[in-house]
């Protein structure tokens, strides 16, 4: 099957036998306030994002990133931008999960996430699971941007491999600066050839992990205390850490993605102010 893409530009020549080059690919996405709520000046799609806008919740511009294609794959280079102006309020989600896949090349496959939220504007990043699925090989990043006024909620969820299936490889960065300090900076790795990724001073035999993390300059006043989520070790469990920025950070570990999502959930809702404004 042909991965093609009208935005999207044609493949180069084929750099040596057996390997190619995959697919090329950004979105990109404006949200600006207008007149008291917020609209998307620029809402632009390409390979296999194609964007939808969503219903408003309240002054909150949302839009759905759906897959038009089969990706990422081996040899994808796969970008987002996303910018909330001053003001602003921007939510961002995703139809399905994301399936990482081997691909027709040895090449890895990059998934990079640019964030920028200016002074008094929120930002919620909120998709489906990464699948990583046996065979894939995965470098994700999210460089993120916050003026000090900003607000910030990013949720990641990353399950290793299908049902009855080994894990791909995938490694992960994630780098929020606030007001041109860094406020976090943390790269985690697992699957194939990763020392100690399915220890237990990693995932513990566990098949899913992923996080949430708040940015608020409510916490300077509030700051939230460290805690732990869930029962039993064999159910999964996720721990809160207040951040010095003002942050926090919940981390979880799983068996599998559902219980991923409901400790995830229990730990979003013990934020107050939160869940009404985080529709899904």
């Amino acid at each position: 099957m042909t991965r093609t893409h009208p935005h999207t530009a044609p493949a180069p020549d084929q750099t040596a036998v057996g390997r190619s080059v995959g697919v090329r690919a950004t979105a990109r996405v404006t949200a600006a306030l207008r007149g008291g709520t917020t609209a998307l000046p620029l809402l632009d799609g390409d390979g296999p994002f194609e964007l939808r806008r969503l219903r408003s919740h309240g002054a909150q511009a949302r839009v759905c990133i759906v897959g038009a294609m089969t990706a990422p794959l081996g040899g994808d280079r796969l970008r987002i931008e996303a910018t909330a102006q001053r003001g602003a309020a921007l939510h961002l989600t995703s139809a399905a999960a994301t399936l990482a896949l081997r691909g027709p090349t040895p090449e890895h496959a990059t998934y990079d996430v640019h964030l920028t939220v200016g002074e008094h504007a929120r930002l919620h990043w909120l998709p489906k699971p990464l699948i990583c699925a046996a065979g894939s090989d995965l470098r994700q990043t999210w460089t993120i941007d916050l003026a000090p006024t900003a607000r910030l909620v990013l949720r990641e969820e990353q399950i290793l491999g299908r049902t009855g299936e080994p894990p791909g490889h995938v490694t992960t960065r994630l780098t929020v600066r606030r007001g041109g300090h860094t406020l976090l900076d943390q790269q985690a790795a697992y699957g194939p050839d990763e020392p100690g990724w399915d220890g237990p001073a990693v995932l513990a035999g566990n098949r899913a992990t992923g996080q949430l993390l708040f940015v608020d300059p409510a916490f300077e006043e509030n700051r939230p205390e460290a805690r732990l989520f869930g029962g039993a070790p064999e159910f999964g469990q996720a721990a809160l850490t207040p951040l010095i920025g003002p942050a926090a950070l919940v981390t979880a570990i799983a068996p599998n993605g559902l219980r991923l999502r409901h400790l995830l959930d229990t730990a979003q809702h013990t934020f107050p102010h939160l869940p009404g404004d985080l529709p899904q």
